[in-house]
């Protein structure tokens, strides 16, 4: 079975950083596109960044320049180094992945989740 742990999460005042890691295990699929995700007040998964099977990556316009998406190097783990952060980064971040082809828009169409990490920006 798939499985993803977050973790790095916790409170920062604005303008600080912080880095979230996404250990994934049970994936046999070599550099799969993985992202990171986090649920608006609305209550809805915003793509924050991906990656995809060529190294490729995707931001949201609310992070570009601000927060970095990266594989760890032998593993099948997912970093998200978050700089001069807002109050608006505020919310539980979580990591997903894509085992078949492509790497989407939706969060519907990734299959395997984490439990999600929360940032908090004072």
């Amino acid at each position: 079975d798939v499985q993803l742990v977050e973790s790095g999460g916790g409170s920062v005042q604005a303008g600080g950083s912080l880095r979230l890691s996404c250990e994934a295990s049970g994936i046999t699929y070599r550099d799969p596109c993985m992202g990171w995700f986090r649920l608006t007040p609305g209550n809805e998964r915003e793509r924050v960044a991906t990656v995809d099977g060529y190294g490729g990556t995707y931001y949201a316009p609310s992070v570009q320049g601000r927060f970095f998406v990266s594989r760890e190097k032998g593993k099948h783990a997912l970093l998200l180094q978050l700089n001069s952060v807002k109050p608006g980064d505020t919310g539980m971040y979580y990591c997903a992945v894509r085992l078949n082809s492509g790497c989407p828009i939706f969060p519907r169409d990734f299959e395997h989740w984490g439990q999600g990490t929360q940032v908090t920006v004072s």
